[in-house]
C-alpha cells in the first residue's frame, strides 16, 4: 500500500479490511498509526539494507564479485517502495532520520567493497556515491527500461566503477 499509494494511504482501517482482520485485532499489534509507521520503517530498513548485505555476504566471493552481485540484485527492485519512503521523508522527521541512517549504511558498505578492491578511501567513497546516487536517481525518475536492459546497464556501471586508471 505504501509503495503504490504513499504514506497517506497507510491507515489502520483500510489495512485491516485488506488483511481481513478487525480494527481491534490490528490494535493488538500496534497502539496507533505512528507505531505502525515506525514498524514499517524498521522493517524496510531491515529488508532493504541489512538483509541484502547479508545475502551478498552469504553469496561470497571477493569484494569485486560481491559488488557485481549487489549491483545486479539492486536493479531487480522497481524502486516504488524506496521512492515512497523518500517522499514520506520530506514530511516526517522520523522517516528522514531512518532514511539518513540507511543511506549512510548503504554508502559505507559500498565504500568498504571499493576499498577492498584496492581504491583509496577517497576514491572508494566517490565511487560508492556515484553508484548509489545513480540507483536512487533511477528510482526517483521511475524505471523506464526493461529488466534485461537494467541488468546490462548495471554490469556496465560495475565495469566502469571498478576500472583502475
Amino acid at each position: 500500500m505504501l509503495g503504490e499509494s504513499g504514506v497517506e494511504a497507510v491507515r489502520i482501517e483500510p489495512l485491516a479490511k485488506l488483511m481481513h482482520v478487525t480494527k481491534g485485532s490490528f490494535y493488538w499489534h500496534f497502539r496507533n498509526r505512528d507505531e505502525l509507521l515506525t514498524a514499517i520503517l524498521r522493517e524496510w530498513a531491515t529488508r532493504e539494507t541489512e538483509d541484502i548485505i547479508k545475502q551478498i555476504e552469504i553469496m561470497g566471493g571477493d569484494a569485486s564479485t560481491k559488488l557485481l552481485n549487489l549491483f545486479e540484485l539492486a536493479v531487480q527492485d522497481d524502486g516504488r517502495l524506496e521512492n515512497a519512503i523518500r517522499i514520506w521523508a520530506t514530511k516526517s522527521t522520523n522517516a528522514v532520520a531512518i532514511i539518513t541512517e540507511i543511506d549512510q549504511r548503504r554508502l559505507d558498505y559500498l565504500q568498504h567493497l571499493f576499498e577492498e578492491i584496492g581504491f583509496s578511501a577517497w576514491e572508494a567513497k566517490t565511487r560508492a556515491r556515484l553508484a548509489y546516487h545513480s540507483l536512487v536517481g533511477e528510482f526517483t525518475l521511475g524505471v523506464r527500461i526493461s529488466q534485461q536492459e537494467r541488468i546490462a546497464e548495471s554490469r556496465l556501471h560495475y565495469a566502469l566503477l571498478v576500472r583502475q586508471n
